[in-house]
């Protein structure tokens, strides 16, 4: 069975019944799109897209911002916006930011700010990047134990733009040729054409509106499943007397995936575990780690009652981990890894008591079938009396929600630890090992804090302990 606009409400039709409705804040008609060409890749359990877009400054005037047009429904869980000049990557990343307008309009906007000034006439190419989290269901929504995963994705065959486009396409990629349905557009515009695990929209020669919509939607075979963080809390502590960089990470993992129609069957589960067939739930999962990571430990929300399997190498280090039952679709599974690692692998001495520390951002599972991020809170706890800390991420700048720096009080402090706390939102494991780089300060006086204050407590308590043994507490006889 395939989509046909017969199966589409009436007002999907035609291109003239395809706008947006006008949003509160409309973009300048500063630009016009000469050519498009829009990547909708399926290939993973979240959608990533890629916009290469030729634009043209159409005005008088120099322009040094574009806006790139989002759905609303889609806005909040768009993340990693990433901008370049395709033809110059000395350019660097572009610098964007969400434009603020009113809930209620049915598109939301991103300021795209130019490096430099386009002239009247003038074009350049962007590279746009971004990934789309909880962007399917599953169709159907309850599937039995060893029965095939089929996953939905609705989205627009024109790209949503704020300004007119000459020209333009839509290629799907999907996971493997298995695509059952997808729809079919009106008669008097190109066909979709598919050709193995790819499908194309277009190409669309007649010019499109801004604001038009053609809306589509696919249906395709997922064999994994769809591991969705909505939490990472991801702790790194750095200690400059032990020589060591403790990391510990607690996950509120789900599987967005199909629910069961039926109880589990541990026993056809384990026996179809002897041909291994491909599952939507998740079995297992690896941590890629950093070599000389040690003293590994996974536990779920019971305790260490798992299969776990840790191993390294001078060139790499590798725990695999078994949850106690697969988690299919719509299960829940909390738990929390952590590992050490020599402080020499991730802090170095500038000058005096200068230091810069270099650590992943994000890190976790690494699975084929990916993994998506809701919520991510990275705190990292630097010594003792650490100060004028500054930090910089390549995690794209739309990504972090917020950062702070606090105290933090643990185990034998005086004023508390210094704490760099970064929230971050919408990540995708393609992100793994992106860096975070913190440089602070770290005099000898606050080194010496810590050591001082041990040493005076056992001095204390020896001189507390002498004194309490020469008092004479037993009644005397006269």
């Amino acid at each position: 069975m395939r989509f046909t606009p017969a199966s589409l409400p009436a007002l999907l039709l035609g291109l003239s019944s395809t706008f947006s409705a006008v949003a509160a804040f409309v973009p300048p008609a500063s630009f016009k799109n000469a050519n498009l060409v829009h990547v909708v890749s399926a290939e993973k359990n979240y959608i990533k897209e890629t916009i290469n877009v030729l634009i043209e400054n159409i005005v008088k005037t120099p322009v040094d911002e574009y806006f790139l047009a989002i759905p609303s429904d889609k806005f909040s869980r768009i993340g990693s916006l990433e901008v370049k000049d395709r033809k110059d990557s000395a350019a660097g990343q572009f610098v964007t930011e969400a434009v603020e307008v009113d809930s209620s309009s049915a598109t939301q906007y991103f300021r795209i700010s130019l490096p430099k000034s386009l002239a009247a006439g003038a074009q350049q190419t962007l590279g746009i990047t971004y990934y789309v989290l909880s962007a399917y269901r599953p169709l159907p929504a309850t599937i039995t134990q060893d029965e095939k995963q089929y996953l939905v994705y609705d989205f627009s065959a024109y790209c949503p733009s704020a300004y007119e486009t000459t020209k333009q396409k839509t290629e799907v990629k999907f996971p493997s040729s298995d695509v059952p349905d997808f729809t079919q557009l009106a008669a008097a515009l190109p066909q979709a054409q598919k050709q193995g695990s790819k499908l194309t929209y277009g190409p669309f020669d007649k010019a499109v509106p801004a604001g038009a919509l053609l809306p589509v939607e696919v249906r395709f075979e997922f064999t994994k499943p769809v591991s969705h963080v909505e939490r990472l809390e991801r702790d790194i502590e750095v200690s400059h007397w032990g020589g060591n960089v403790a990391f510990e990470e607690r996950y509120e993992l789900y599987n967005r995936g199909a629910n069961l129609s039926t109880l589990f069957n541990r026993v056809k589960w384990a026996q179809s575990q002897f041909y291994n067939p491909p599952t939507p739930a998740i079995k297992e999962m690896k941590f890629s780690l950093r070599p000389g990571s040690e003293d590994v430990y996974y536990t779920d929300v019971i305790g260490n009652v798992t299969t776990s399997r840790f191993r390294s190498s001078k060139r790499e280090a590798s725990l695999e981990i078994k949850p106690r039952y697969p988690v299919f679709g719509g299960w829940k599974f909390p738990f929390t890894v952590g590992w050490n690692s020599d402080a020499k692998n991730f802090v170095r001495q500038l000058s005096g008591g200068s230091y810069v520390l270099n650590v992943p951002f994000l890190e976790g599972p690494k699975q084929q079938e990916g993994v998506e991020y809701e919520q991510v809170r990275l705190q990292i706890l630097l010594p003792e009396g650490a100060e004028n800390v500054k930090y910089f991420t390549s995690i794209p700048a739309g990504s972090i929600a917020e950062s702070t720096v606090s105290l933090h009080k643990t185990f034998l402090d005086t004023v508390g630890r210094t704490a760099l706390i970064i929230e971050a939102r919408n990540l995708v494991d393609d992100l793994r090992d992106r860096e975070v780089i913190v440089s602070y300060d770290y005099s000898l006086l606050s080194s010496l804090r810590k050591p001082v204050v041990v040493f005076s407590s056992a001095i204390g308590l020896f001189v507390a302990a002498y004194l309490i043994g020469g008092v004479e507490l037993k009644f005397s006889k006269n």
